[in-house]
C-alpha cells in the first residue's frame, strides 16, 4: 500500500520542536556509543603490550588490530536480532538496549587484568566484551536513523538525518579529546603503563547521561501507526532476506554503498592514524592533534553533505564521495609520506631498501606469538630474519627473488647478508638476530632512514590538507547514507533490512580494513601496499551504484 507523506501525516503530526528533540536525543545517545567503540581501535597501540604479550611487536599491533575487528565481526548478528526487535516490537525499546550493553561492556574493559596478571584469560575476556559491544552497535545505528528519518519531513530527511551520521565524528571527536587529554595530564609513560584505562571508565559517566536522554523519547509516528492498525512486520527477517523483491535491494545497499562506505571510512579515520604512527613514525600525540581538527571539521561536512542531498540527490553526492576516495588513496598517502616524514621520504628516494632472498624461505610475515613450540624465533630462515627485522623497524622494502641463495639486505650500495638462525637454540638465535638488528639498524641510520619524524620538519599545513582530502570522501558518501537507506525499505522490514547490510560493509568490510591493510603491508614489505584493499573495494562499489543504485530523493516512507 502506497501512502502520500501529506496523507500520513508525517509533516503534520510532528512538530519542529518535537523534531529537534528526536534528532537531538538520538544523536547524543549514538555520539556515545561510537565513543564507546572509537577509544578502543585509538588506544590498541598502547593495549597491544598487556594484551598479547610474548609476541612479536608487529604481531601484537595485528592481534590488537584483530581484536578491534572482532567487534565488526559480530555487528551484524546485533543487526538482525535487534532489527527484529525494533520491526516487530519498536524502535525506542530495541536501542535503550543496545547503549546499556555497550556502556557496561566499555566500563569492563578499563577493569581488565592484563596478560601478566591472568594469563591467556586476558585476552580471552578481552575478545568477549569486544563481542559485546560489537553485538550491541548492531542493533544502535538503524535504530537512530529509521526513528529520526520516520519523524522527518521528506524535503529535509538528508538534513535531519545528517545530525545522526555527524555522532560518528562527534563521538570519534569525544574519544580525541578524552585520550589527548589523559594522555598529556599522565605523560606518555604513565598512559602507556595503565593510563589507557581511563577513557573506558569514563563511559560510566556518559552512559548514565545517554540514557537519561533516550528514556525521553516516544515511539516513531510510523512504527505507532503500524501497531495501532496490526500492520507490523510478524516476520521481518523473512521479508527482509527470503522475499526477492526485498532481497535484492539489500544486496544493492551493501554492494553499491557500505563496502565502499566501510573502507573509505575507515581508511581516512583509523588506517591513515595507522601509518602515521607504524609507517612514518609521527609522534601520537602530534597525530591525534590532527585527527581533533580534521574530525571537528567533518562533523560539518556531515550535515553539509545531508543538506546538499536533499537539493541534488542521493545518488550524485555519495558517488562523488566513493570516487575522490579510490582516485586519492595512493597519491595522498604517498605526499603524506613527503610531508609528516621527509626525511623518510628522502631516504626512500635515495638508498631504497632491497632484499633478495630465495622465496622458499620466506613465509608470511605473522604469527600471533612469534614463537614455535619449543620456544625458538618462527621467523629464523634468512629471508624472515630481514624481513621481519624491516617490518618491525617500519621500513618499506622491495623483494627479489633469488633461488638458491642466501637473503640479502640492500641499502643504497652497502649489502648485508641475512643470518640464518634455524638450527640454533633459542638463546642463540636470539644473541645472533640482535646482532644482525643492530647492524641493520644501524646501516639504515647512515643510510638517512630516521628512528621518528621530526617535528620540526614536519608540513602540519599540507599533512592536514591531504587528511581532509580523505575526510571530504568519507563525509560525502556518509552523510546522505543513513536517508538513502531509510528511503530504499519499506517500513514493516525497515529496521531489519537497512541495519544487515550497514553493518556487513562497515564492519566486515570497514572494520577489517586496518588489520587487512597492515598485514598486506607485513606480507609485501610495500607500505602502501595496503592501500590496494579499499580501492579495490570502493571501485566494485562504484560500477554496482552506477548500474543499479535507484535516486532515492523524495520517496514515500510510509509504504508497508
Amino acid at each position: 500500500m502506497q501512502v502520500s507523506e501529506h496523507a500520513a501525516g508525517s509533516d503534520e503530526e510532528v512538530s519542529p520542536q518535537k523534531l529537534r528533540l528526536v534528532v537531538a536525543a538520538s544523536s547524543a545517545g549514538t555520539v556515545f556509543e561510537w565513543y564507546d567503540f572509537f577509544i578502543f581501535g585509538l588506544l590498541a597501540s598502547a593495549m597491544a603490550p598487556h594484551f598479547f604479550a610474548g609476541a612479536t611487536p608487529t604481531a601484537q599491533f595485528i592481534f590488537a588490530l584483530l581484536t578491534f575487528a572482532v567487534g565488526f565481526a559480530v555487528r551484524p548478528l546485533g543487526a538482525l536480532y535487534f532489527g527484529k526487535v525494533g520491526d516487530s516490537k519498536g524502535r525506542k525499546g530495541a536501542f535503550l538496549v543496545t547503549i546499556t550493553l555497550m556502556g557496561g561492556a566499555t566500563f569492563a574493559v578499563g577493569l581488565l587484568p592484563d596478560y601478566s596478571q591472568i594469563g591467556i584469560w586476558a585476552p580471552i575476556l578481552l575478545v568477549t566484551l569486544r563481542v559485546i559491544q560489537g553485538f550491541a552497535l548492531g542493533g544502535e545505528y538503524g535504530g537512530a536513523v529509521v526513528y529520526v528519518a520516520e519523524h522527518a519531513p521528506a524535503n529535509r530527511r538528508g538534513w535531519n538525518t545528517s545530525w545522526v551520521q555527524t555522532s560518528a565524528a562527534l563521538g570519534l571527536l569525544s574519544a580525541l579529546v578524552v585520550v589527548w587529554v589523559t594522555r598529556h595530564s599522565l605523560g606518555e609513560e604513565a598512559f602507556k603503563d595503565w593510563g589507557w584505562r581511563v577513557p573506558f571508565l569514563v563511559s560510566a559517566g556518559l552512559l548514565a547521561i545517554s540514557l537519561w536522554i533516550r528514556l525521553q523519547l516516544e515511539e516513531s509516528p510510523a512504527f505507532a501507526r503500524m501497531k495501532a492498525t496490526g500492520t507490523q512486520s510478524r516476520a521481518p527477517l523473512r521479508e527482509a532476506f527470503l522475499e526477492w523483491k526485498n532481497l535484492k535491494v539489500v544486496l544493492i545497499a551493501l554492494f553499491a554503498l557500505m563496502m565502499a562506505q566501510g573502507v573509505v571510512w575507515y581508511t581516512g579515520h583509523f588506517y591513515a592514524q595507522v601509518f602515521l604512527e607504524k609507517q612514518l613514525k609521527v609522534d601520537p600525540q602530534t597525530i591525534t592533534g590532527w585527527l581533533l581538527i580534521v574530525t571537528l571539521i567533518s562533523a560539518v561536512l556531515y550535515v553539509f553533505f545531508g543538506w546538499l542531498s536533499d537539493k541534488v540527490g542521493r545518488r550524485p553526492v555519495m558517488l562523488f564521495g566513493m570516487i575522490l576516495g579510490a582516485a586519492s588513496f595512493f597519491p595522498a598517502f604517498h605526499a603524506l609520506t613527503a610531508a609528516a616524514n621527509p626525511a623518510l621520504a628522502e631516504a626512500q628516494a635515495r638508498a631504497p631498501v632491497v632484499v633478495r632472498a630465495d622465496p622458499a624461505d620466506c613465509s608470511f610475515q605473522f604469527n600471533p606469538v612469534g614463537r614455535t613450540p619449543d620456544g625458538r624465533d618462527a621467523f629464523a630462515t634468512s629471508c624472515d630474519v630481514v624481513r621481519s627485522t624491516l617490518v618491525n623497524a617500519g621500513v618499506s622494502f622491495e623483494t627479489q627473488h633469488t633461488p638458491g641463495q642466501a637473503a640479502t639486505v640492500t641499502i643504497g650500495g652497502t649489502v648485508l647478508v641475512s643470518p640464518d638462525i634455524t638450527t640454533l637454540d633459542a638463546g642463540a638465535q636470539k644473541q645472533v638476530k640482535d646482532a644482525f638488528q643492530a647492524r641493520l639498524k644501524a646501516l639504515l641510520i647512515e643510510a638517512g632512514y630516521p628512528e621518528q619524524a621530526d617535528p620540526a620538519r614536519i608540513d602540519h599545513g599540507r599533512v592536514l590538507a591531504l587528511m581532509m582530502v580523505f575526510v571530504v570522501a568519507a563525509t560525502a558518501l556518509y552523510g546522505p547514507l543513513a536517508a538513502a537507506l531509510v528511503e530504499l525499505f519499506p517500513t514493516r522490514i525497515r529496521y531489519t533490512a537497512l541495519s544487515v547490510p550497514y553493518h556487513i560493509g562497515t564492519g566486515f568490510f570497514g572494520g577489517f580494513m586496518p588489520v587487512t591493510a597492515v598485514a598486506i603491508v607485513a606480507a609485501t614489505g610495500n607500505m602502501y601496499a595496503g592501500l590496494w584493499y579499499p580501492v579495490v573495494v570502493t571501485v566494485i562499489s562504484v560500477i554496482v551504484a552506477l548500474l543499479f543504485m535507484p535516486e532515492t530523493r523524495g520517496r514515500d516512507i510510509n509504504a508497508l
